[in-house]
């Protein structure tokens, strides 16, 4: 039997990854405002993931029978901090100033949500870890880099999948986990949901 699928997000890529792979869903954003209390990287996401995956579901007007929500949430740590999308340009050079030359971690949390036949719901929550390592850029390249405006919207500004390729030396974890979603996960788990063990 299937299932409706709603993807908790507004990023385009975690949009592309699932297109990509032929699940056909619809979109869900939360307005609701985002905090956490957790303090290690993989539980904030998880937690925020979470979040948004819940706050899409009470947003829905009608029943969540048979429906299947993903929540997602990414996160870049550099020595224990976590780096979010740049607010300007400076900090966006601050950010890549940090991360060249260095290796850091990608944590993304996904909070999958799902409704059975009778409006029972399931939980299930995971976070992934990759590891990135940036080649060393100097002053020129980080800035030509920022007038892209590839990094403003990303956190820890820059995406793997855009113009920072050409700086990411070699990653050890899932490529896609940086990009915005461990889709393989996600499949698995929709696939699971489903009731298809073919």
């Amino acid at each position: 039997m299937n299932k409706r699928v709603i993807l908790a997000s507004a990023s385009p890529r975690r949009r592309e990854l699932l297109e990509q792979i032929g699940i056909a869903f619809e979109t869900g954003v939360s307005n609701q405002e985002e905090t956490y209390i957790s303090t290690r990287p993989s539980d904030i996401v998880k937690e925020l993931s979470s979040q948004k995956a819940y706050n899409v579901a009470s947003e829905i007007k009608e029943e969540l029978k048979n429906t299947i929500l993903i929540g997602a949430d990414t996160v870049v740590v550099f020595q224990n901090e976590i780096l979010g999308k740049p607010k300007d340009e400076e900090e966006a050079y601050q950010m890549l100033s940090n991360l060249q030359g260095n290796v850091h971690q990608v944590f993304t949390g996904t909070t999958i949500l799902s409704y059975d036949d009778k409006g029972k719901l399931t939980e299930d929550q995971h976070a992934t870890e990759t590891k990135v390592f940036v080649h060393e850029m100097n002053e020129l390249e980080i800035k030509s880099y920022i007038q892209t405006g590839e990094p403003m919207d990303k956190a820890g500004a820059y995406g793997i999948q855009g113009r920072f390729a050409a700086y990411i030396d070699k990653i050890e974890g899932d490529y896609y986990n940086v990009v915005g979603l461990p889709i393989s996960y996600v499949y698995q788990q929709i696939k699971k949901k489903m009731g298809d063990e073919k």
